[in-house]
């Protein structure tokens, strides 16, 4: 997979020096091209000879980022006048808390499937606000699908329909969106401009940047503005969607250099051909690494059913936690870093969000099957 190309230095994927493939769910793989780029920016911006890490968020130069990020958000989705594009701290986790401070009344209930971790965790922040009725319970499989119509079980007049639409833990996501006559709030965290999107059967949709957006420590929240017009206002400022909408993500300092690099995350994905071509390549990449699993004769079991399979973040076994340890560690010899399951599911997790590079799915399959061939 890599040749030496002098003492203490690797050359591997694109041929660059000293980049291994990065497995890891969060934070993830960014574009190098986008890497490359921030480097001089950092440097010198625009310029303006001052880098974006240095910029006042109140000056010229960062109002042409934050406008430029904006636009660039709203041409890769296709997103109108209608929706508010907000940039806000703290990650998905936040937006746990957010949304049912804004949008669930003390005497309402919303409906929330638990397909994962994240989901799960959600669960548990909105409980703090108001009534949660968990319409579809992924515990009872151990998270190794999402619910079809027939397995949800929803509350009329609910306050909203909370999902995450890719379960980074388990590897699972919704081909289809589920069907709901409550406004739906998604957390697209793990595949946000991944594929394409119905956007305006949501209300709300949200994304934490680590994963397939930019750096950790800012969200992505789209809200279409009659929805975020029912929200409350009588919260603290910062808990607040109304007053980050009329601040224009600025209502205090916020994360610059996060705003930046996913405003030129948003541009390249544009350039590559936009959303369907993130689709056919992601599909392509989990493609390669799906197969190794289904020809291993057994040798590794995918933790999700194929119906439910994500495109974003492959997890599976292999027979026994000691070989599951011994894999990490011998891929990690192979330049091939991040691989170790997270906690709460084990074994192997590749997570192969839009920047991922194909022939790092291709060392992994490759990878895979030898290994298979000397421990089977």
């Amino acid at each position: 997979m890599s040749t030496s190309t002098s003492p203490g230095t690797t050359t591997t994927h694109g041929g660059h020096v000293d980049r291994i493939f990065n497995f890891s769910a969060g934070p993830a793989a960014l574009p190098e091209e986008i890497i490359q780029k921030a480097q001089q920016d950092i440097w010198n911006i625009h310029g303006s000879g001052i880098g974006i890490l240095e910029h006042s968020h109140r000056g010229p130069v960062f109002d042409r980022v934050l406008a430029e990020a904006e636009e660039a958000c709203r041409r890769v989705s296709g997103l109108g006048d209608d929706w508010e594009i907000l940039f806000i701290q703290g990650g998905a986790t936040t937006q746990f808390a957010m949304m049912p401070m804004n949008f669930l009344p003390a005497d309402g209930t919303a409906d929330y499937l638990d397909t994962g971790v994240w989901a799960h965790k959600s669960i548990a922040e909105a409980r703090h606000f108001g009534n949660v009725n968990v319409a579809f319970d992924g515990t009872q499989c151990n998270y190794d699908h999402v619910p079809g119509s027939d397995e949800i079980n929803q509350t009329e007049g609910a306050a909203y329909f909370h999902y995450c639409s890719n379960n980074t833990v388990f590897g699972t996501r919704f081909e289809n969106i589920p069907d709901s006559d409550s406004p739906l709030i998604c957390d697209t965290s793990s595949e946000m401009f991944g594929r394409p999107f119905d956007w305006d059967r949501h209300c709300a949709i949200y994304a934490g940047a680590q994963k397939n957006l930019g750096p950790s420590g800012v969200a992505l929240v789209l809200l279409k503005k009659d929805f975020a017009e029912q929200g409350r206002t009588d919260l603290p400022s910062m808990f607040c969607y109304a007053r980050h909408s009329k601040a224009g993500s600025r209502l205090n300092t916020p994360p610059t250099f996060g705003i930046y690099m996913m405003g030129q995350v948003f541009n390249w994905i544009h350039e590559q051909g936009g959303l369907t071509e993130m689709e056919r390549r992601n599909s392509e990449k989990s493609s390669i690494i799906y197969d190794a699993i289904d020809t291993s004769g057994g040798f590794y079991t995918g933790l999700a059913q194929e119906s439910s399979r994500s495109h974003m973040n492959v997890s599976f076994r292999l027979p026994t936690e000691e070989l599951d340890d011994r894999f990490v560690e011998e891929a990690a010899a192979e330049k091939m870093d991040g691989l170790k399951g997270h906690r709460d599911a084990g074994g192997i997790r590749a997570s192969i969000y839009n920047a991922f590079p194909r022939e790092g799915c291709e060392c992994l399959a490759s990878f895979m099957k030898e290994f298979a061939a000397r421990n089977g």
